[in-house]
């Protein structure tokens, strides 16, 4: 994650999010053991009603029209008028089991809710928001468990005057999808206790942060090591002691290793003042030996990490000057000193390189074809997006997919976040403070927050052959609290990111929270 002093912004107008609807009810109109007419295809231009499927509601204001996804057409929902539409297809005769819907989607924001669902199937309705993304197409899926060998696909808006959605190439096919993490970086916390932070739950109870995180569904945490900060937190021993209470809460570990004193960003790759002047030979040798020395710590106290980062955001290498990717190969020794090191300790650890990169497909295709041609070797890969800064929603799906596909790994959002509002709660201005710096479609409100974080999960989820691990939320823990600010060298410092937070300026946890249970 960049320090307060990032200066690139993206000036993106914001539009209402709509909330979820109760799904209209849907009779039996058509019966087929395979999903007719998928495409839009059968009708041209014009169909009030698609051919194979039916409609309940407004249903002047569910239509097909040219400029499909793969084909010549595509299903719209539009009206000049408030409306409030399905368009839905029965399917009988399944076999029991696993299956999924895949559907391209476009949406121009602002429904009080647009989704595709599948209900009807015998088991609980499973729905999928359309992610708002005016230009791009997004692909999204659907899971659900067929018990009752009938299946209803069923896609809905409820919207006012204007909203559009558009949607094509449905299938529908078995198998399954989901995240495995459901995660947050928490590197704030032991500092922020430390000054006097208090955490609630959503009653106003105050508790431990973790457990009441975890009853929302969080299931990994995420700890930066610093290696001799000026404030002594995010030291070896305060991850050490903060690894005690994420294994206690029965969630995993990931370490993210910056190899600096301070914050290591794609702005910044400071040497440790310990390692300064070090040759490059010596610095190989303080990766692995760092990395070791933190991983067997850990182990040893019974909290071995799951997943090791060797370095944060390293666009442009780390350890400057001499592991810059101006020097491929000396980048690519440090970084196999750091793998090495987290296989010595735990061979099961899994092995992540992170990139700020999530909607820049060509900057992501350069520097992981890089290396892979200096035999870096990592096990999964890492991505921050943060909308407001890398790209569309439709840019981070294809940077994502193609990283899956391109290098055979599985891949996450190493960070990502949303603010549930835009004035800041201590003197500190905020990194995000202005309606125009926020995503189209997604407001500063805790609805806001709660969407991105929804849309952002769905992207990961339908990445191709189960690749897409999952999210870690940046930086969920790190709230207004007088003493824990950016800048470990200032105690004055403030926090310019408690507005993107996932706990109020009342300190209780908000209800954007429920985004880990997503799939």
């Amino acid at each position: 994650m960049f320090h307060p002093r990032r200066t690139l912004r993206t000036l993106l107008l914001p539009l209402a999010a709509g909330l979820a609807l109760t799904a209209l009810p849907a009779t039996s109109a058509h019966a087929a053991s395979t999903l007719t007419n998928g495409g839009f295809e059968a009708d041209g231009t014009g169909a009030a009603t698609p051919g194979g499927w039916s409609e309940y509601g407004d249903t002047g204001a569910s239509f097909t029209e040219s400029g499909g996804h793969g084909g010549s057409y595509r299903l719209s929902h539009w009206a000049s008028t408030a409306y409030k539409v399905e368009t839905y297809q029965y399917l009988s005769g399944l076999s029991n089991g696993a299956y999924k819907l895949t559907a391209w989607v476009r949406s121009g924001g602002g429904q009080k809710s647009a989704y595709i669902a599948l209900k009807n199937c015998g088991g609980a309705e499973q729905r999928t928001d359309l992610p708002v993304s005016a230009s791009g197409w997004i692909r999204i899926v659907v899971p659900v468990n067929v018990t009752s060998n009938q299946c209803t696909i069923s896609i809905n808006s409820d919207a006012n005057a204007g909203n559009w959605i558009n949607v094509d190439d449905l299938t529908f096919t078995s198998g399954t999808s989901g995240t495995s993490i459901k995660g947050a970086d928490i590197s704030s916390l032991a500092k922020s206790e430390a000054k006097g932070g208090v955490y609630r739950n959503s009653s106003g109870t105050a508790g431990d942060p973790l457990a009441i995180l975890k009853s929302s569904g969080m299931n990994y945490a995420r700890l930066k090591v610093w290696v001799n900060p000026a404030d002594g937190y995010n030291n070896k021993a305060r991850v050490l002691a903060t690894a005690k209470r994420v294994k206690a809460q029965g969630m995993k570990l990931l370490v993210d290793f910056h190899y600096s004193d301070f914050w290591a960003d794609p702005g910044r790759q400071d040497k440790p003042a310990a390692w300064a002047g070090h040759s490059y030979s010596q610095l190989k040798t303080d990766v692995y030996n760092h990395t070791y020395d933190v991983l067997n710590a850990l182990k040893a106290q019974g909290t071995t990490a799951d997943m090791v980062q060797v370095g944060n955001e390293i666009n442009g290498g780390m350890l400057w000057n001499e592991g810059s990717t101006s020097n491929w190969t000396q980048l690519a020794g440090l970084l196999n000193s750091g793998y090495d090191a987290v296989k010595a300790v735990n061979a099961g650890t899994t092995v992540a390189l992170h990139l700020a990169k999530g909607g820049d497909l060509a900057g992501t295709r350069w520097w992981f074809d890089s290396a892979r041609s200096g035999g870096v070797k990592f096990d999964v890969i890492g991505l921050s997006y943060y909308g407001y800064w890398h790209g569309t929603l439709a840019d981070f799906q294809t940077t994502l997919d193609d990283a899956a596909s391109r290098y055979g790994k599985p891949v996450f959002v190493a960070e990502t976040a949303y603010p549930f509002r835009l004035d800041s709660e201590d003197s500190h201005e905020n990194i995000i403070d202005t309606g125009a710096e926020l995503v189209s479609g997604y407001p500063a409100s805790v609805a806001g927050q709660t969407r991105w974080m929804n849309d952002v999960a769905s992207i990961v989820e339908a990445v191709p052959n189960g690749r897409g691990l999952g999210i870690f939320y940046w930086e969920a823990t790190w709230t207004a609290v007088n003493g824990n600010g950016w800048d470990p060298t200032d105690p004055s410092s403030g926090n310019a990111w408690e507005n993107q937070a996932l706990f109020g300026y009342d300190d209780r946890a908000l209800s954007s929270t429920s985004w880990f249970r997503h799939r």
